[in-house]
């Protein structure tokens, strides 16, 4: 699950990249903060879904399924937040971001975790 993560970390560079490519430095910024949005609950995710397999000496379907509305929850507040407290965010980019951090749950089929 931590490889996951990492890959998806690895796509919220590029994301910054495409980023500083598009829109300059203030859209890769928030390329960043956009790929944040994916990054972040699903390193919370794998940590608890850890704790749970070690816990539990097994992962619970339950568990699954709890941690990953709390991931969706999360990233949407995230989202939220990101509109209430900064005005003049560039929407754009954060979409950028999110999409290309995003597909990396794709792309991970296609390399060796």
């Amino acid at each position: 699950m931590f490889k996951l993560v990492r890959l998806q970390a690895c796509a919220a560079l590029v994301a910054v990249l495409c980023g500083l490519l598009f829109f300059g430095l203030r859209g890769a910024i928030w390329a960043g903060l956009g790929g944040l949005v994916c990054v972040l609950p699903s390193l919370l995710f794998a940590c608890y879904l850890t704790y749970v397999t070690q816990r539990h000496g097994r992962a619970q379907v339950m568990a699954f399924f709890v941690g990953e509305a709390v991931k969706v929850v999360l990233s949407i507040g995230i989202l939220v937040l990101v509109g209430l407290l900064f005005s003049g965010a560039h929407w754009g980019a954060v979409v950028m971001g999110l999409i290309i951090t995003l597909q990396a749950n794709f792309f991970a089929f296609l390399v060796k975790l």
